[in-house]
C-alpha cells in the first residue's frame, strides 16, 4: 500500500481527526502529491497551503482505499459511495469537505 502521512491510528488510514468505521480513505494532495487521511493531518504536517485538484485532472488516481489499497480516480470517487474493488463503504460526510480537495466540477 502507498505511504500515508499524518497522524494515522490504524492501517486502514483512519486518523486522530476522523476515525469512524467508514473513515477509510486517504487523499493524495495536489500540492505535495502525498497521501494524507484528511486536511487536518496535512495542515499539521506541511508548511505549505493546500491546493485543490483542478477539475481537468479528475482522472488522476488520488483516492486510496485504506481497506484494500485500490487507488480511485478523483472522478470515480466523486461518483460512488464505496470502494470500486472491495466495496467497503466510504464516509458520506466526506462530501462536506470536497471544496478543500477538489475544484468545483
Amino acid at each position: 500500500m502507498k505511504r500515508v502521512y499524518g497522524k494515522q491510528i490504524d492501517r486502514q488510514t483512519r486518523c486522530i481527526h476522523y476515525s469512524t468505521e467508514k473513515d477509510i480513505i486517504a487523499i493524495k494532495f495536489h500540492c505535495c502529491k502525498k497521501f494524507y487521511p484528511c486536511y487536518q493531518c496535512h495542515q499539521e504536517s506541511e508548511a505549505h497551503a493546500i491546493s485543490v485538484w483542478p477539475s481537468d485532472q479528475f482522472g488522476e488516481r488520488a483516492i486510496l482505499c485504506g481497506v484494500c489499497g485500490y487507488e480511485h480516480t478523483i472522478r470515480a470517487y466523486l461518483e460512488t459511495d464505496r470502494c470500486l474493488k472491495c466495496h467497503s463503504v466510504f464516509n458520506e460526510g466526506c462530501k462536506f469537505h470536497y471544496h478543500l480537495y477538489f475544484e468545483k466540477d
